[in-house]
């Protein structure tokens, strides 16, 4: 299944950019006396301070979606060295219980969905007032839900017995538009209330509350109360047969993955000191997410499928470390040069996206390295494949950005 990739803030496609609050004014203000006229205008607008480590990161984490989990596959197919397991491994989902690295992407997405609406949002607000901005976020939340709808059978299946209510894109928009609502209209006190009783609720929910036949705590494939309520409740397609990773229940701690990102945009274009303070302080917040959420493990398990609230914690807390890195290397740092193709991917996530289910980038890489020159790379032929998947989606970013054609939504 591929991870979700987009944020559902109020540009899917362009960096963020820390801008004040209040609109500059472009009135011009004239005095006049009988020997001299003076105009005084408003000085021109500071030009903005580009984060261009969101573009990076958000990059970085479609990167892996470009085909990396086959790359990992195929490796570990190639190979039975320590390390070609080890990444196999990393570059696929844990089963069940645990955590590998392909495990963070989805929640990073909607991390990072967060951090961008602070900008976002804040922009909007000070050019078409708070209202419009928030009409803006509902109308973009509901094309990116129906977008996922779309793309698991088409807007046709919306009366069939196999369109998929809730998927990736789904998730992303509920929880885009309920973190950027609550950032909207809830002082950040309340957030941080609503953060721990969606973490706290949703575990009281699973521990306490018995499921027919299995009773309460069950954590198991398909003896949980989230499974158990996805397979009364949810209709249409699911994706583990009676329920799906991205159900009804678990969408609320999901939410908790996107007010995470709210707080740590909220840090760096609010919060004191400059870019290395601020990353540090990220920093500090991931590792201690990250702990909490392992100490947690010991009895809400972390599960990606569950999106348990101990997984927020750790998901989130990487998710931390990653931005706090990014700030500081391309932001802090002003590196560039080793980046710019995250940067290419990172302003054209979407069409990315959906590039993917339109063209058989597996059938054109087999057409370019199948066939006789799969030879001459011997048990290899399968990992150079998928990596030339990866080299496709490469070259369509490059060529969009080059081109400056942006999917906005």
């Amino acid at each position: 299944m591929l991870p979700a990739l987009t944020d559902t803030n109020m540009s899917l496609s362009t960096g963020t950019e820390i801008q004040p609050v209040e609109a500059v004014g472009t009135d011009t203000v004239t005095t006049t006396s009988a020997a001299t006229e003076t105009v005084i205008s408003p000085p021109p607008p500071a030009p903005s301070q580009r984060l261009v480590s969101l573009d990076v990161l958000r990059g970085f984490d479609m990167f892996w979606i470009l085909g990396m989990e086959e790359v990992g596959a195929a490796i570990a197919k190639a190979s039975n060295a320590p390390w070609a397991r080890f990444v196999g491994q990393q570059l696929d989902h844990v089963p069940w219980a645990g955590f590998h690295f392909l495990d963070l992407i989805f929640p990073m997405f909607v991390f990072i969905s967060g951090v961008s609406a602070v900008f976002s949002l804040d922009k909007a607000v000070a050019t078409v007032g708070r209202k419009a901005a928030a009409w803006k976020l509902v109308k973009r939340s509901v094309i990116l839900y129906l977008l996922g709808v779309f793309l698991y059978g088409g807007l046709a299946q919306v009366a069939h017995p196999d369109a998929r209510w809730l998927g990736v894109l789904q998730r992303l928009a509920i929880c885009g538009l309920a973190g950027g609502l609550a950032y909207l209209y809830m002082p950040q006190a309340k957030r941080v209330y609503l953060l721990l009783g969606l973490l706290a609720g949703y575990w009281a929910l699973m521990s306490f509350v018995p499921v027919p036949g299995f009773g309460a705590g069950n954590f198991e494939e398909g003896k949980n109360l989230a499974n158990w309520i996805d397979a009364h409740c949810l209709g249409g397609y699911k994706w583990d047969g009676d329920h799906d990773p991205e159900g009804l229940l678990s969408t609320l701690p999901a939410i908790g993955s996107a007010l995470l990102g709210i707080f740590a945009g909220e840090w760096l274009k609010r919060g004191p000191g400059g870019l290395w303070a601020k990353a540090g302080s990220l920093a500090l917040a991931g590792v201690v997410c990250v702990a909490a959420g392992w100490l947690w493990n010991e009895q809400f398990p972390v599960i990606k499928k569950l999106w348990t609230s101990s997984f927020v914690l750790v998901a989130g807390g990487y998710s931390l470390l990653l931005l706090a890195l990014a700030v500081a290397v391309v932001d802090g740092l002003g590196v560039r040069r080793g980046v710019q193709p995250f940067i290419w991917i990172g302003m054209n996530p979407i069409t990315l996206y959906l590039s993917h289910h339109v063209v058989e980038y597996g059938d054109v890489s087999r057409d370019l390295l199948g066939g006789p020159l799969a030879n001459a790379f011997g048990v290899w032929h399968h990992t150079v494949i998928a990596v030339g998947v990866v080299g496709l989606s490469l070259l369509l970013a490059w060529f969009l950005y080059s081109r400056r054609i942006f999917l906005r939504i």
